[in-house]
């Protein structure tokens, strides 16, 4: 009998991976779950795993090492006896250095490898994400595409492993979560403004670069538009780093909190006019008819084109007053009102169990 080891590290990772590991407990399949510590703060990490009412991870981990390769080897390290020996199927979800780190050990052990959310591309190869999920894809046995223009990037690039349209695990978070949100969250309770935009800021390429970080700062702030922020621990290092953190918290109509819990964060997004972001998951999440929220991308490049193809998303080019321009408009415009999600119909978890049981 196979059992399941599933690998997650960071916040994206947990929620996408939760309603996986809630069907394998519904449906008593044997798994192991192990997280990696790739966040390590506590609202990032074990808050989301409290939010989503999942079991502890059955292992953790302790990462010492902050570069990328020394945190990939020292994964590959500590990840080798908890899955050695056994006659494991190996589950990863995304494109961060634990993906890659797990990955990359699963082959040395002989493991097969499914990777969900497999084929996106932004064809960006400043990203560091580009380079992990095209080496992931490549050595994986079973592959989970989420849409149909994922599963064609696969196609079309030959991967050798077997390949399926499964849907986003993202929307199944949604379905079972929102409601718990609506109950459970006390977010809005903080937030001093009657309407406000929703902004967060994470990806390297935007803040470890001191001019394009003053850029979107400086333009989200001349937007003069009310912009509720929870700031990454990363993000805050930069911006004190560049002396931009003071800037943000003296201006009244930005609102900086600390990071927030899955269920808060899913309340700020539901209540919020629209967002402002660089993150590539929350172009799925606003896709969600549950949620039905326009995404400013901070970004010269998406992995999301059904996003921006249906205009959920659409990319803001890094220039200060583009990024003010863009903020402003969008604020006046009408909410959207999303009827389907190219990202599935919130069954993605079963689709993908069933098929790796069979």
């Amino acid at each position: 009998m196979k059992r399941f080891v599933i690998v997650a590290g960071t916040r994206p990772e947990i929620i996408k991976i939760a309603p996986i590991i809630r069907h394998m407990v519904d449906n008593k399949i044997e798994h192991k779950f192990i997280y990696t510590g790739q966040h390590y703060d506590y609202q990032l990490s074990t808050q989301i795993i409290q939010d989503l009412e999942i079991a502890e991870p059955d292992f953790s981990l302790k990462l010492q090492s902050k570069t990328p390769a020394s945190q990939i080897a020292e994964i590959m390290t500590k990840l080798e006896n908890q899955v050695k020996g056994k006659n494991d199927i190996i589950i990863v979800q995304g494109d961060t250095n634990s993906v890659l780190a797990t990955a990359l050990l699963a082959i040395k052990l002989k493991k097969k490898i499914a990777h969900v959310e497999a084929g996106l591309r932004s064809y960006d190869w400043r990203m560091a994400e580009e380079h992990n999920r095209r080496m992931v894809d490549h050595v994986s046995d079973f592959l989970f595409a989420p849409t149909k223009t994922s599963y064609q990037n696969l196609i079309n690039e030959k991967v050798s492993g077997k390949t399926f349209i499964s849907g986003n695990t993202v929307m199944d978070a949604i379905r079972e979560h929102l409601p718990l949100a609506d109950k459970k969250s006390t977010v809005m309770q903080k937030i001093r403004f009657s309407e406000y935009a929703l902004g967060t800021l994470h990806r390297a390429e935007n803040v470890d670069n001191e001019v394009v970080l003053n850029k979107i700062i400086k333009g989200i702030i001349s937007s003069k538009i009310c912009t509720v922020i929870p700031l990454h621990p990363r993000t805050r290092k930069m911006l004190k780093k560049y002396n931009l953190l003071d800037r943000l918290k003296n201006e009244k109509h930005i609102q900086i909190l600390n990071p927030q819990g899955y269920l808060d964060f899913l309340s700020l997004m539901k209540n919020c006019r629209f967002i402002i972001t660089d993150s590539g998951g929350i172009q799925e999440e606003c896709t969600s008819p549950l949620l039905s929220k326009r995404v400013l991308v901070l970004r010269t490049s998406s992995e999301r084109p059904e996003a921006i193809s249906m205009k959920i998303a659409e990319l803001v080019p890094l220039e200060y007053q583009k990024i003010k321009d863009t903020i402003k408009a969008e604020w006046d415009k009408k909410p959207v009102k999303v009827k389907i999600s190219p990202y599935g119909k919130g069954d993605s978890a079963k689709r993908i169990v069933k098929t790796l049981q069979k």
